[in-house]
């Protein structure tokens, strides 16, 4: 093989499954600019809203709610989001997301709801954004997981 082919294949990124992206570090000058107090009480905040008010499973509750709701701006959200989650805010969702669902798919309760009613319960909007989500978090897919668990 010549050099420039193997350059060739080199330089091409490997196909990953539902267009899976690697994670790019980003440098923002305004997350230094927050006060470390106000980030940890923001972070607080987050925690109890998104969390466990479960916010997360309203498919509608967007980064805007959130900061009306804790009367900031999306910004400063965003900010804190990052610096103390270490993701922005739609992934921060999806985690938890994820979490919920891994849960419920192992729940002999729910075992008669389909991977759909399921992903709908934890707040997907569509079926497509919950596989994404689910691969990337847990690296396959949620009815090989279900399958997976099943049988112990």
């Amino acid at each position: 093989m010549s050099d420039l082919e193997n350059k060739k294949q080199e330089g091409t990124p490997t196909k990953r499954p539902y267009n899976i992206k690697e994670k790019k570090e980003k440098k923002a000058a305004y997350r230094s600019l927050i006060r470390p107090e106000l980030a940890d009480e923001l972070y607080d905040k987050i925690m109890e809203i998104v969390v466990m008010q479960k916010k997360y499973r309203d498919p509608d509750y967007s980064a805007k709610d959130l900061a009306k709701e804790l009367k900031t701006n999306t910004r400063y959200l965003s900010a804190v989001v990052n610096s103390r989650f270490g993701m922005n805010y739609s992934c921060l969702l999806n985690d938890y997301r994820v979490k919920d669902a891994l849960h419920l798919l192992t729940d002999r309760r729910y075992a008669d709801k389909n991977v759909e009613e399921i992903s709908a319960m934890v707040g997907f909007a569509n079926r497509q954004s919950f596989y994404a989500a689910f691969y990337k978090n847990v690296g396959e897919t949620p009815n090989g997981y279900r399958k997976r668990n099943a049988k112990k």
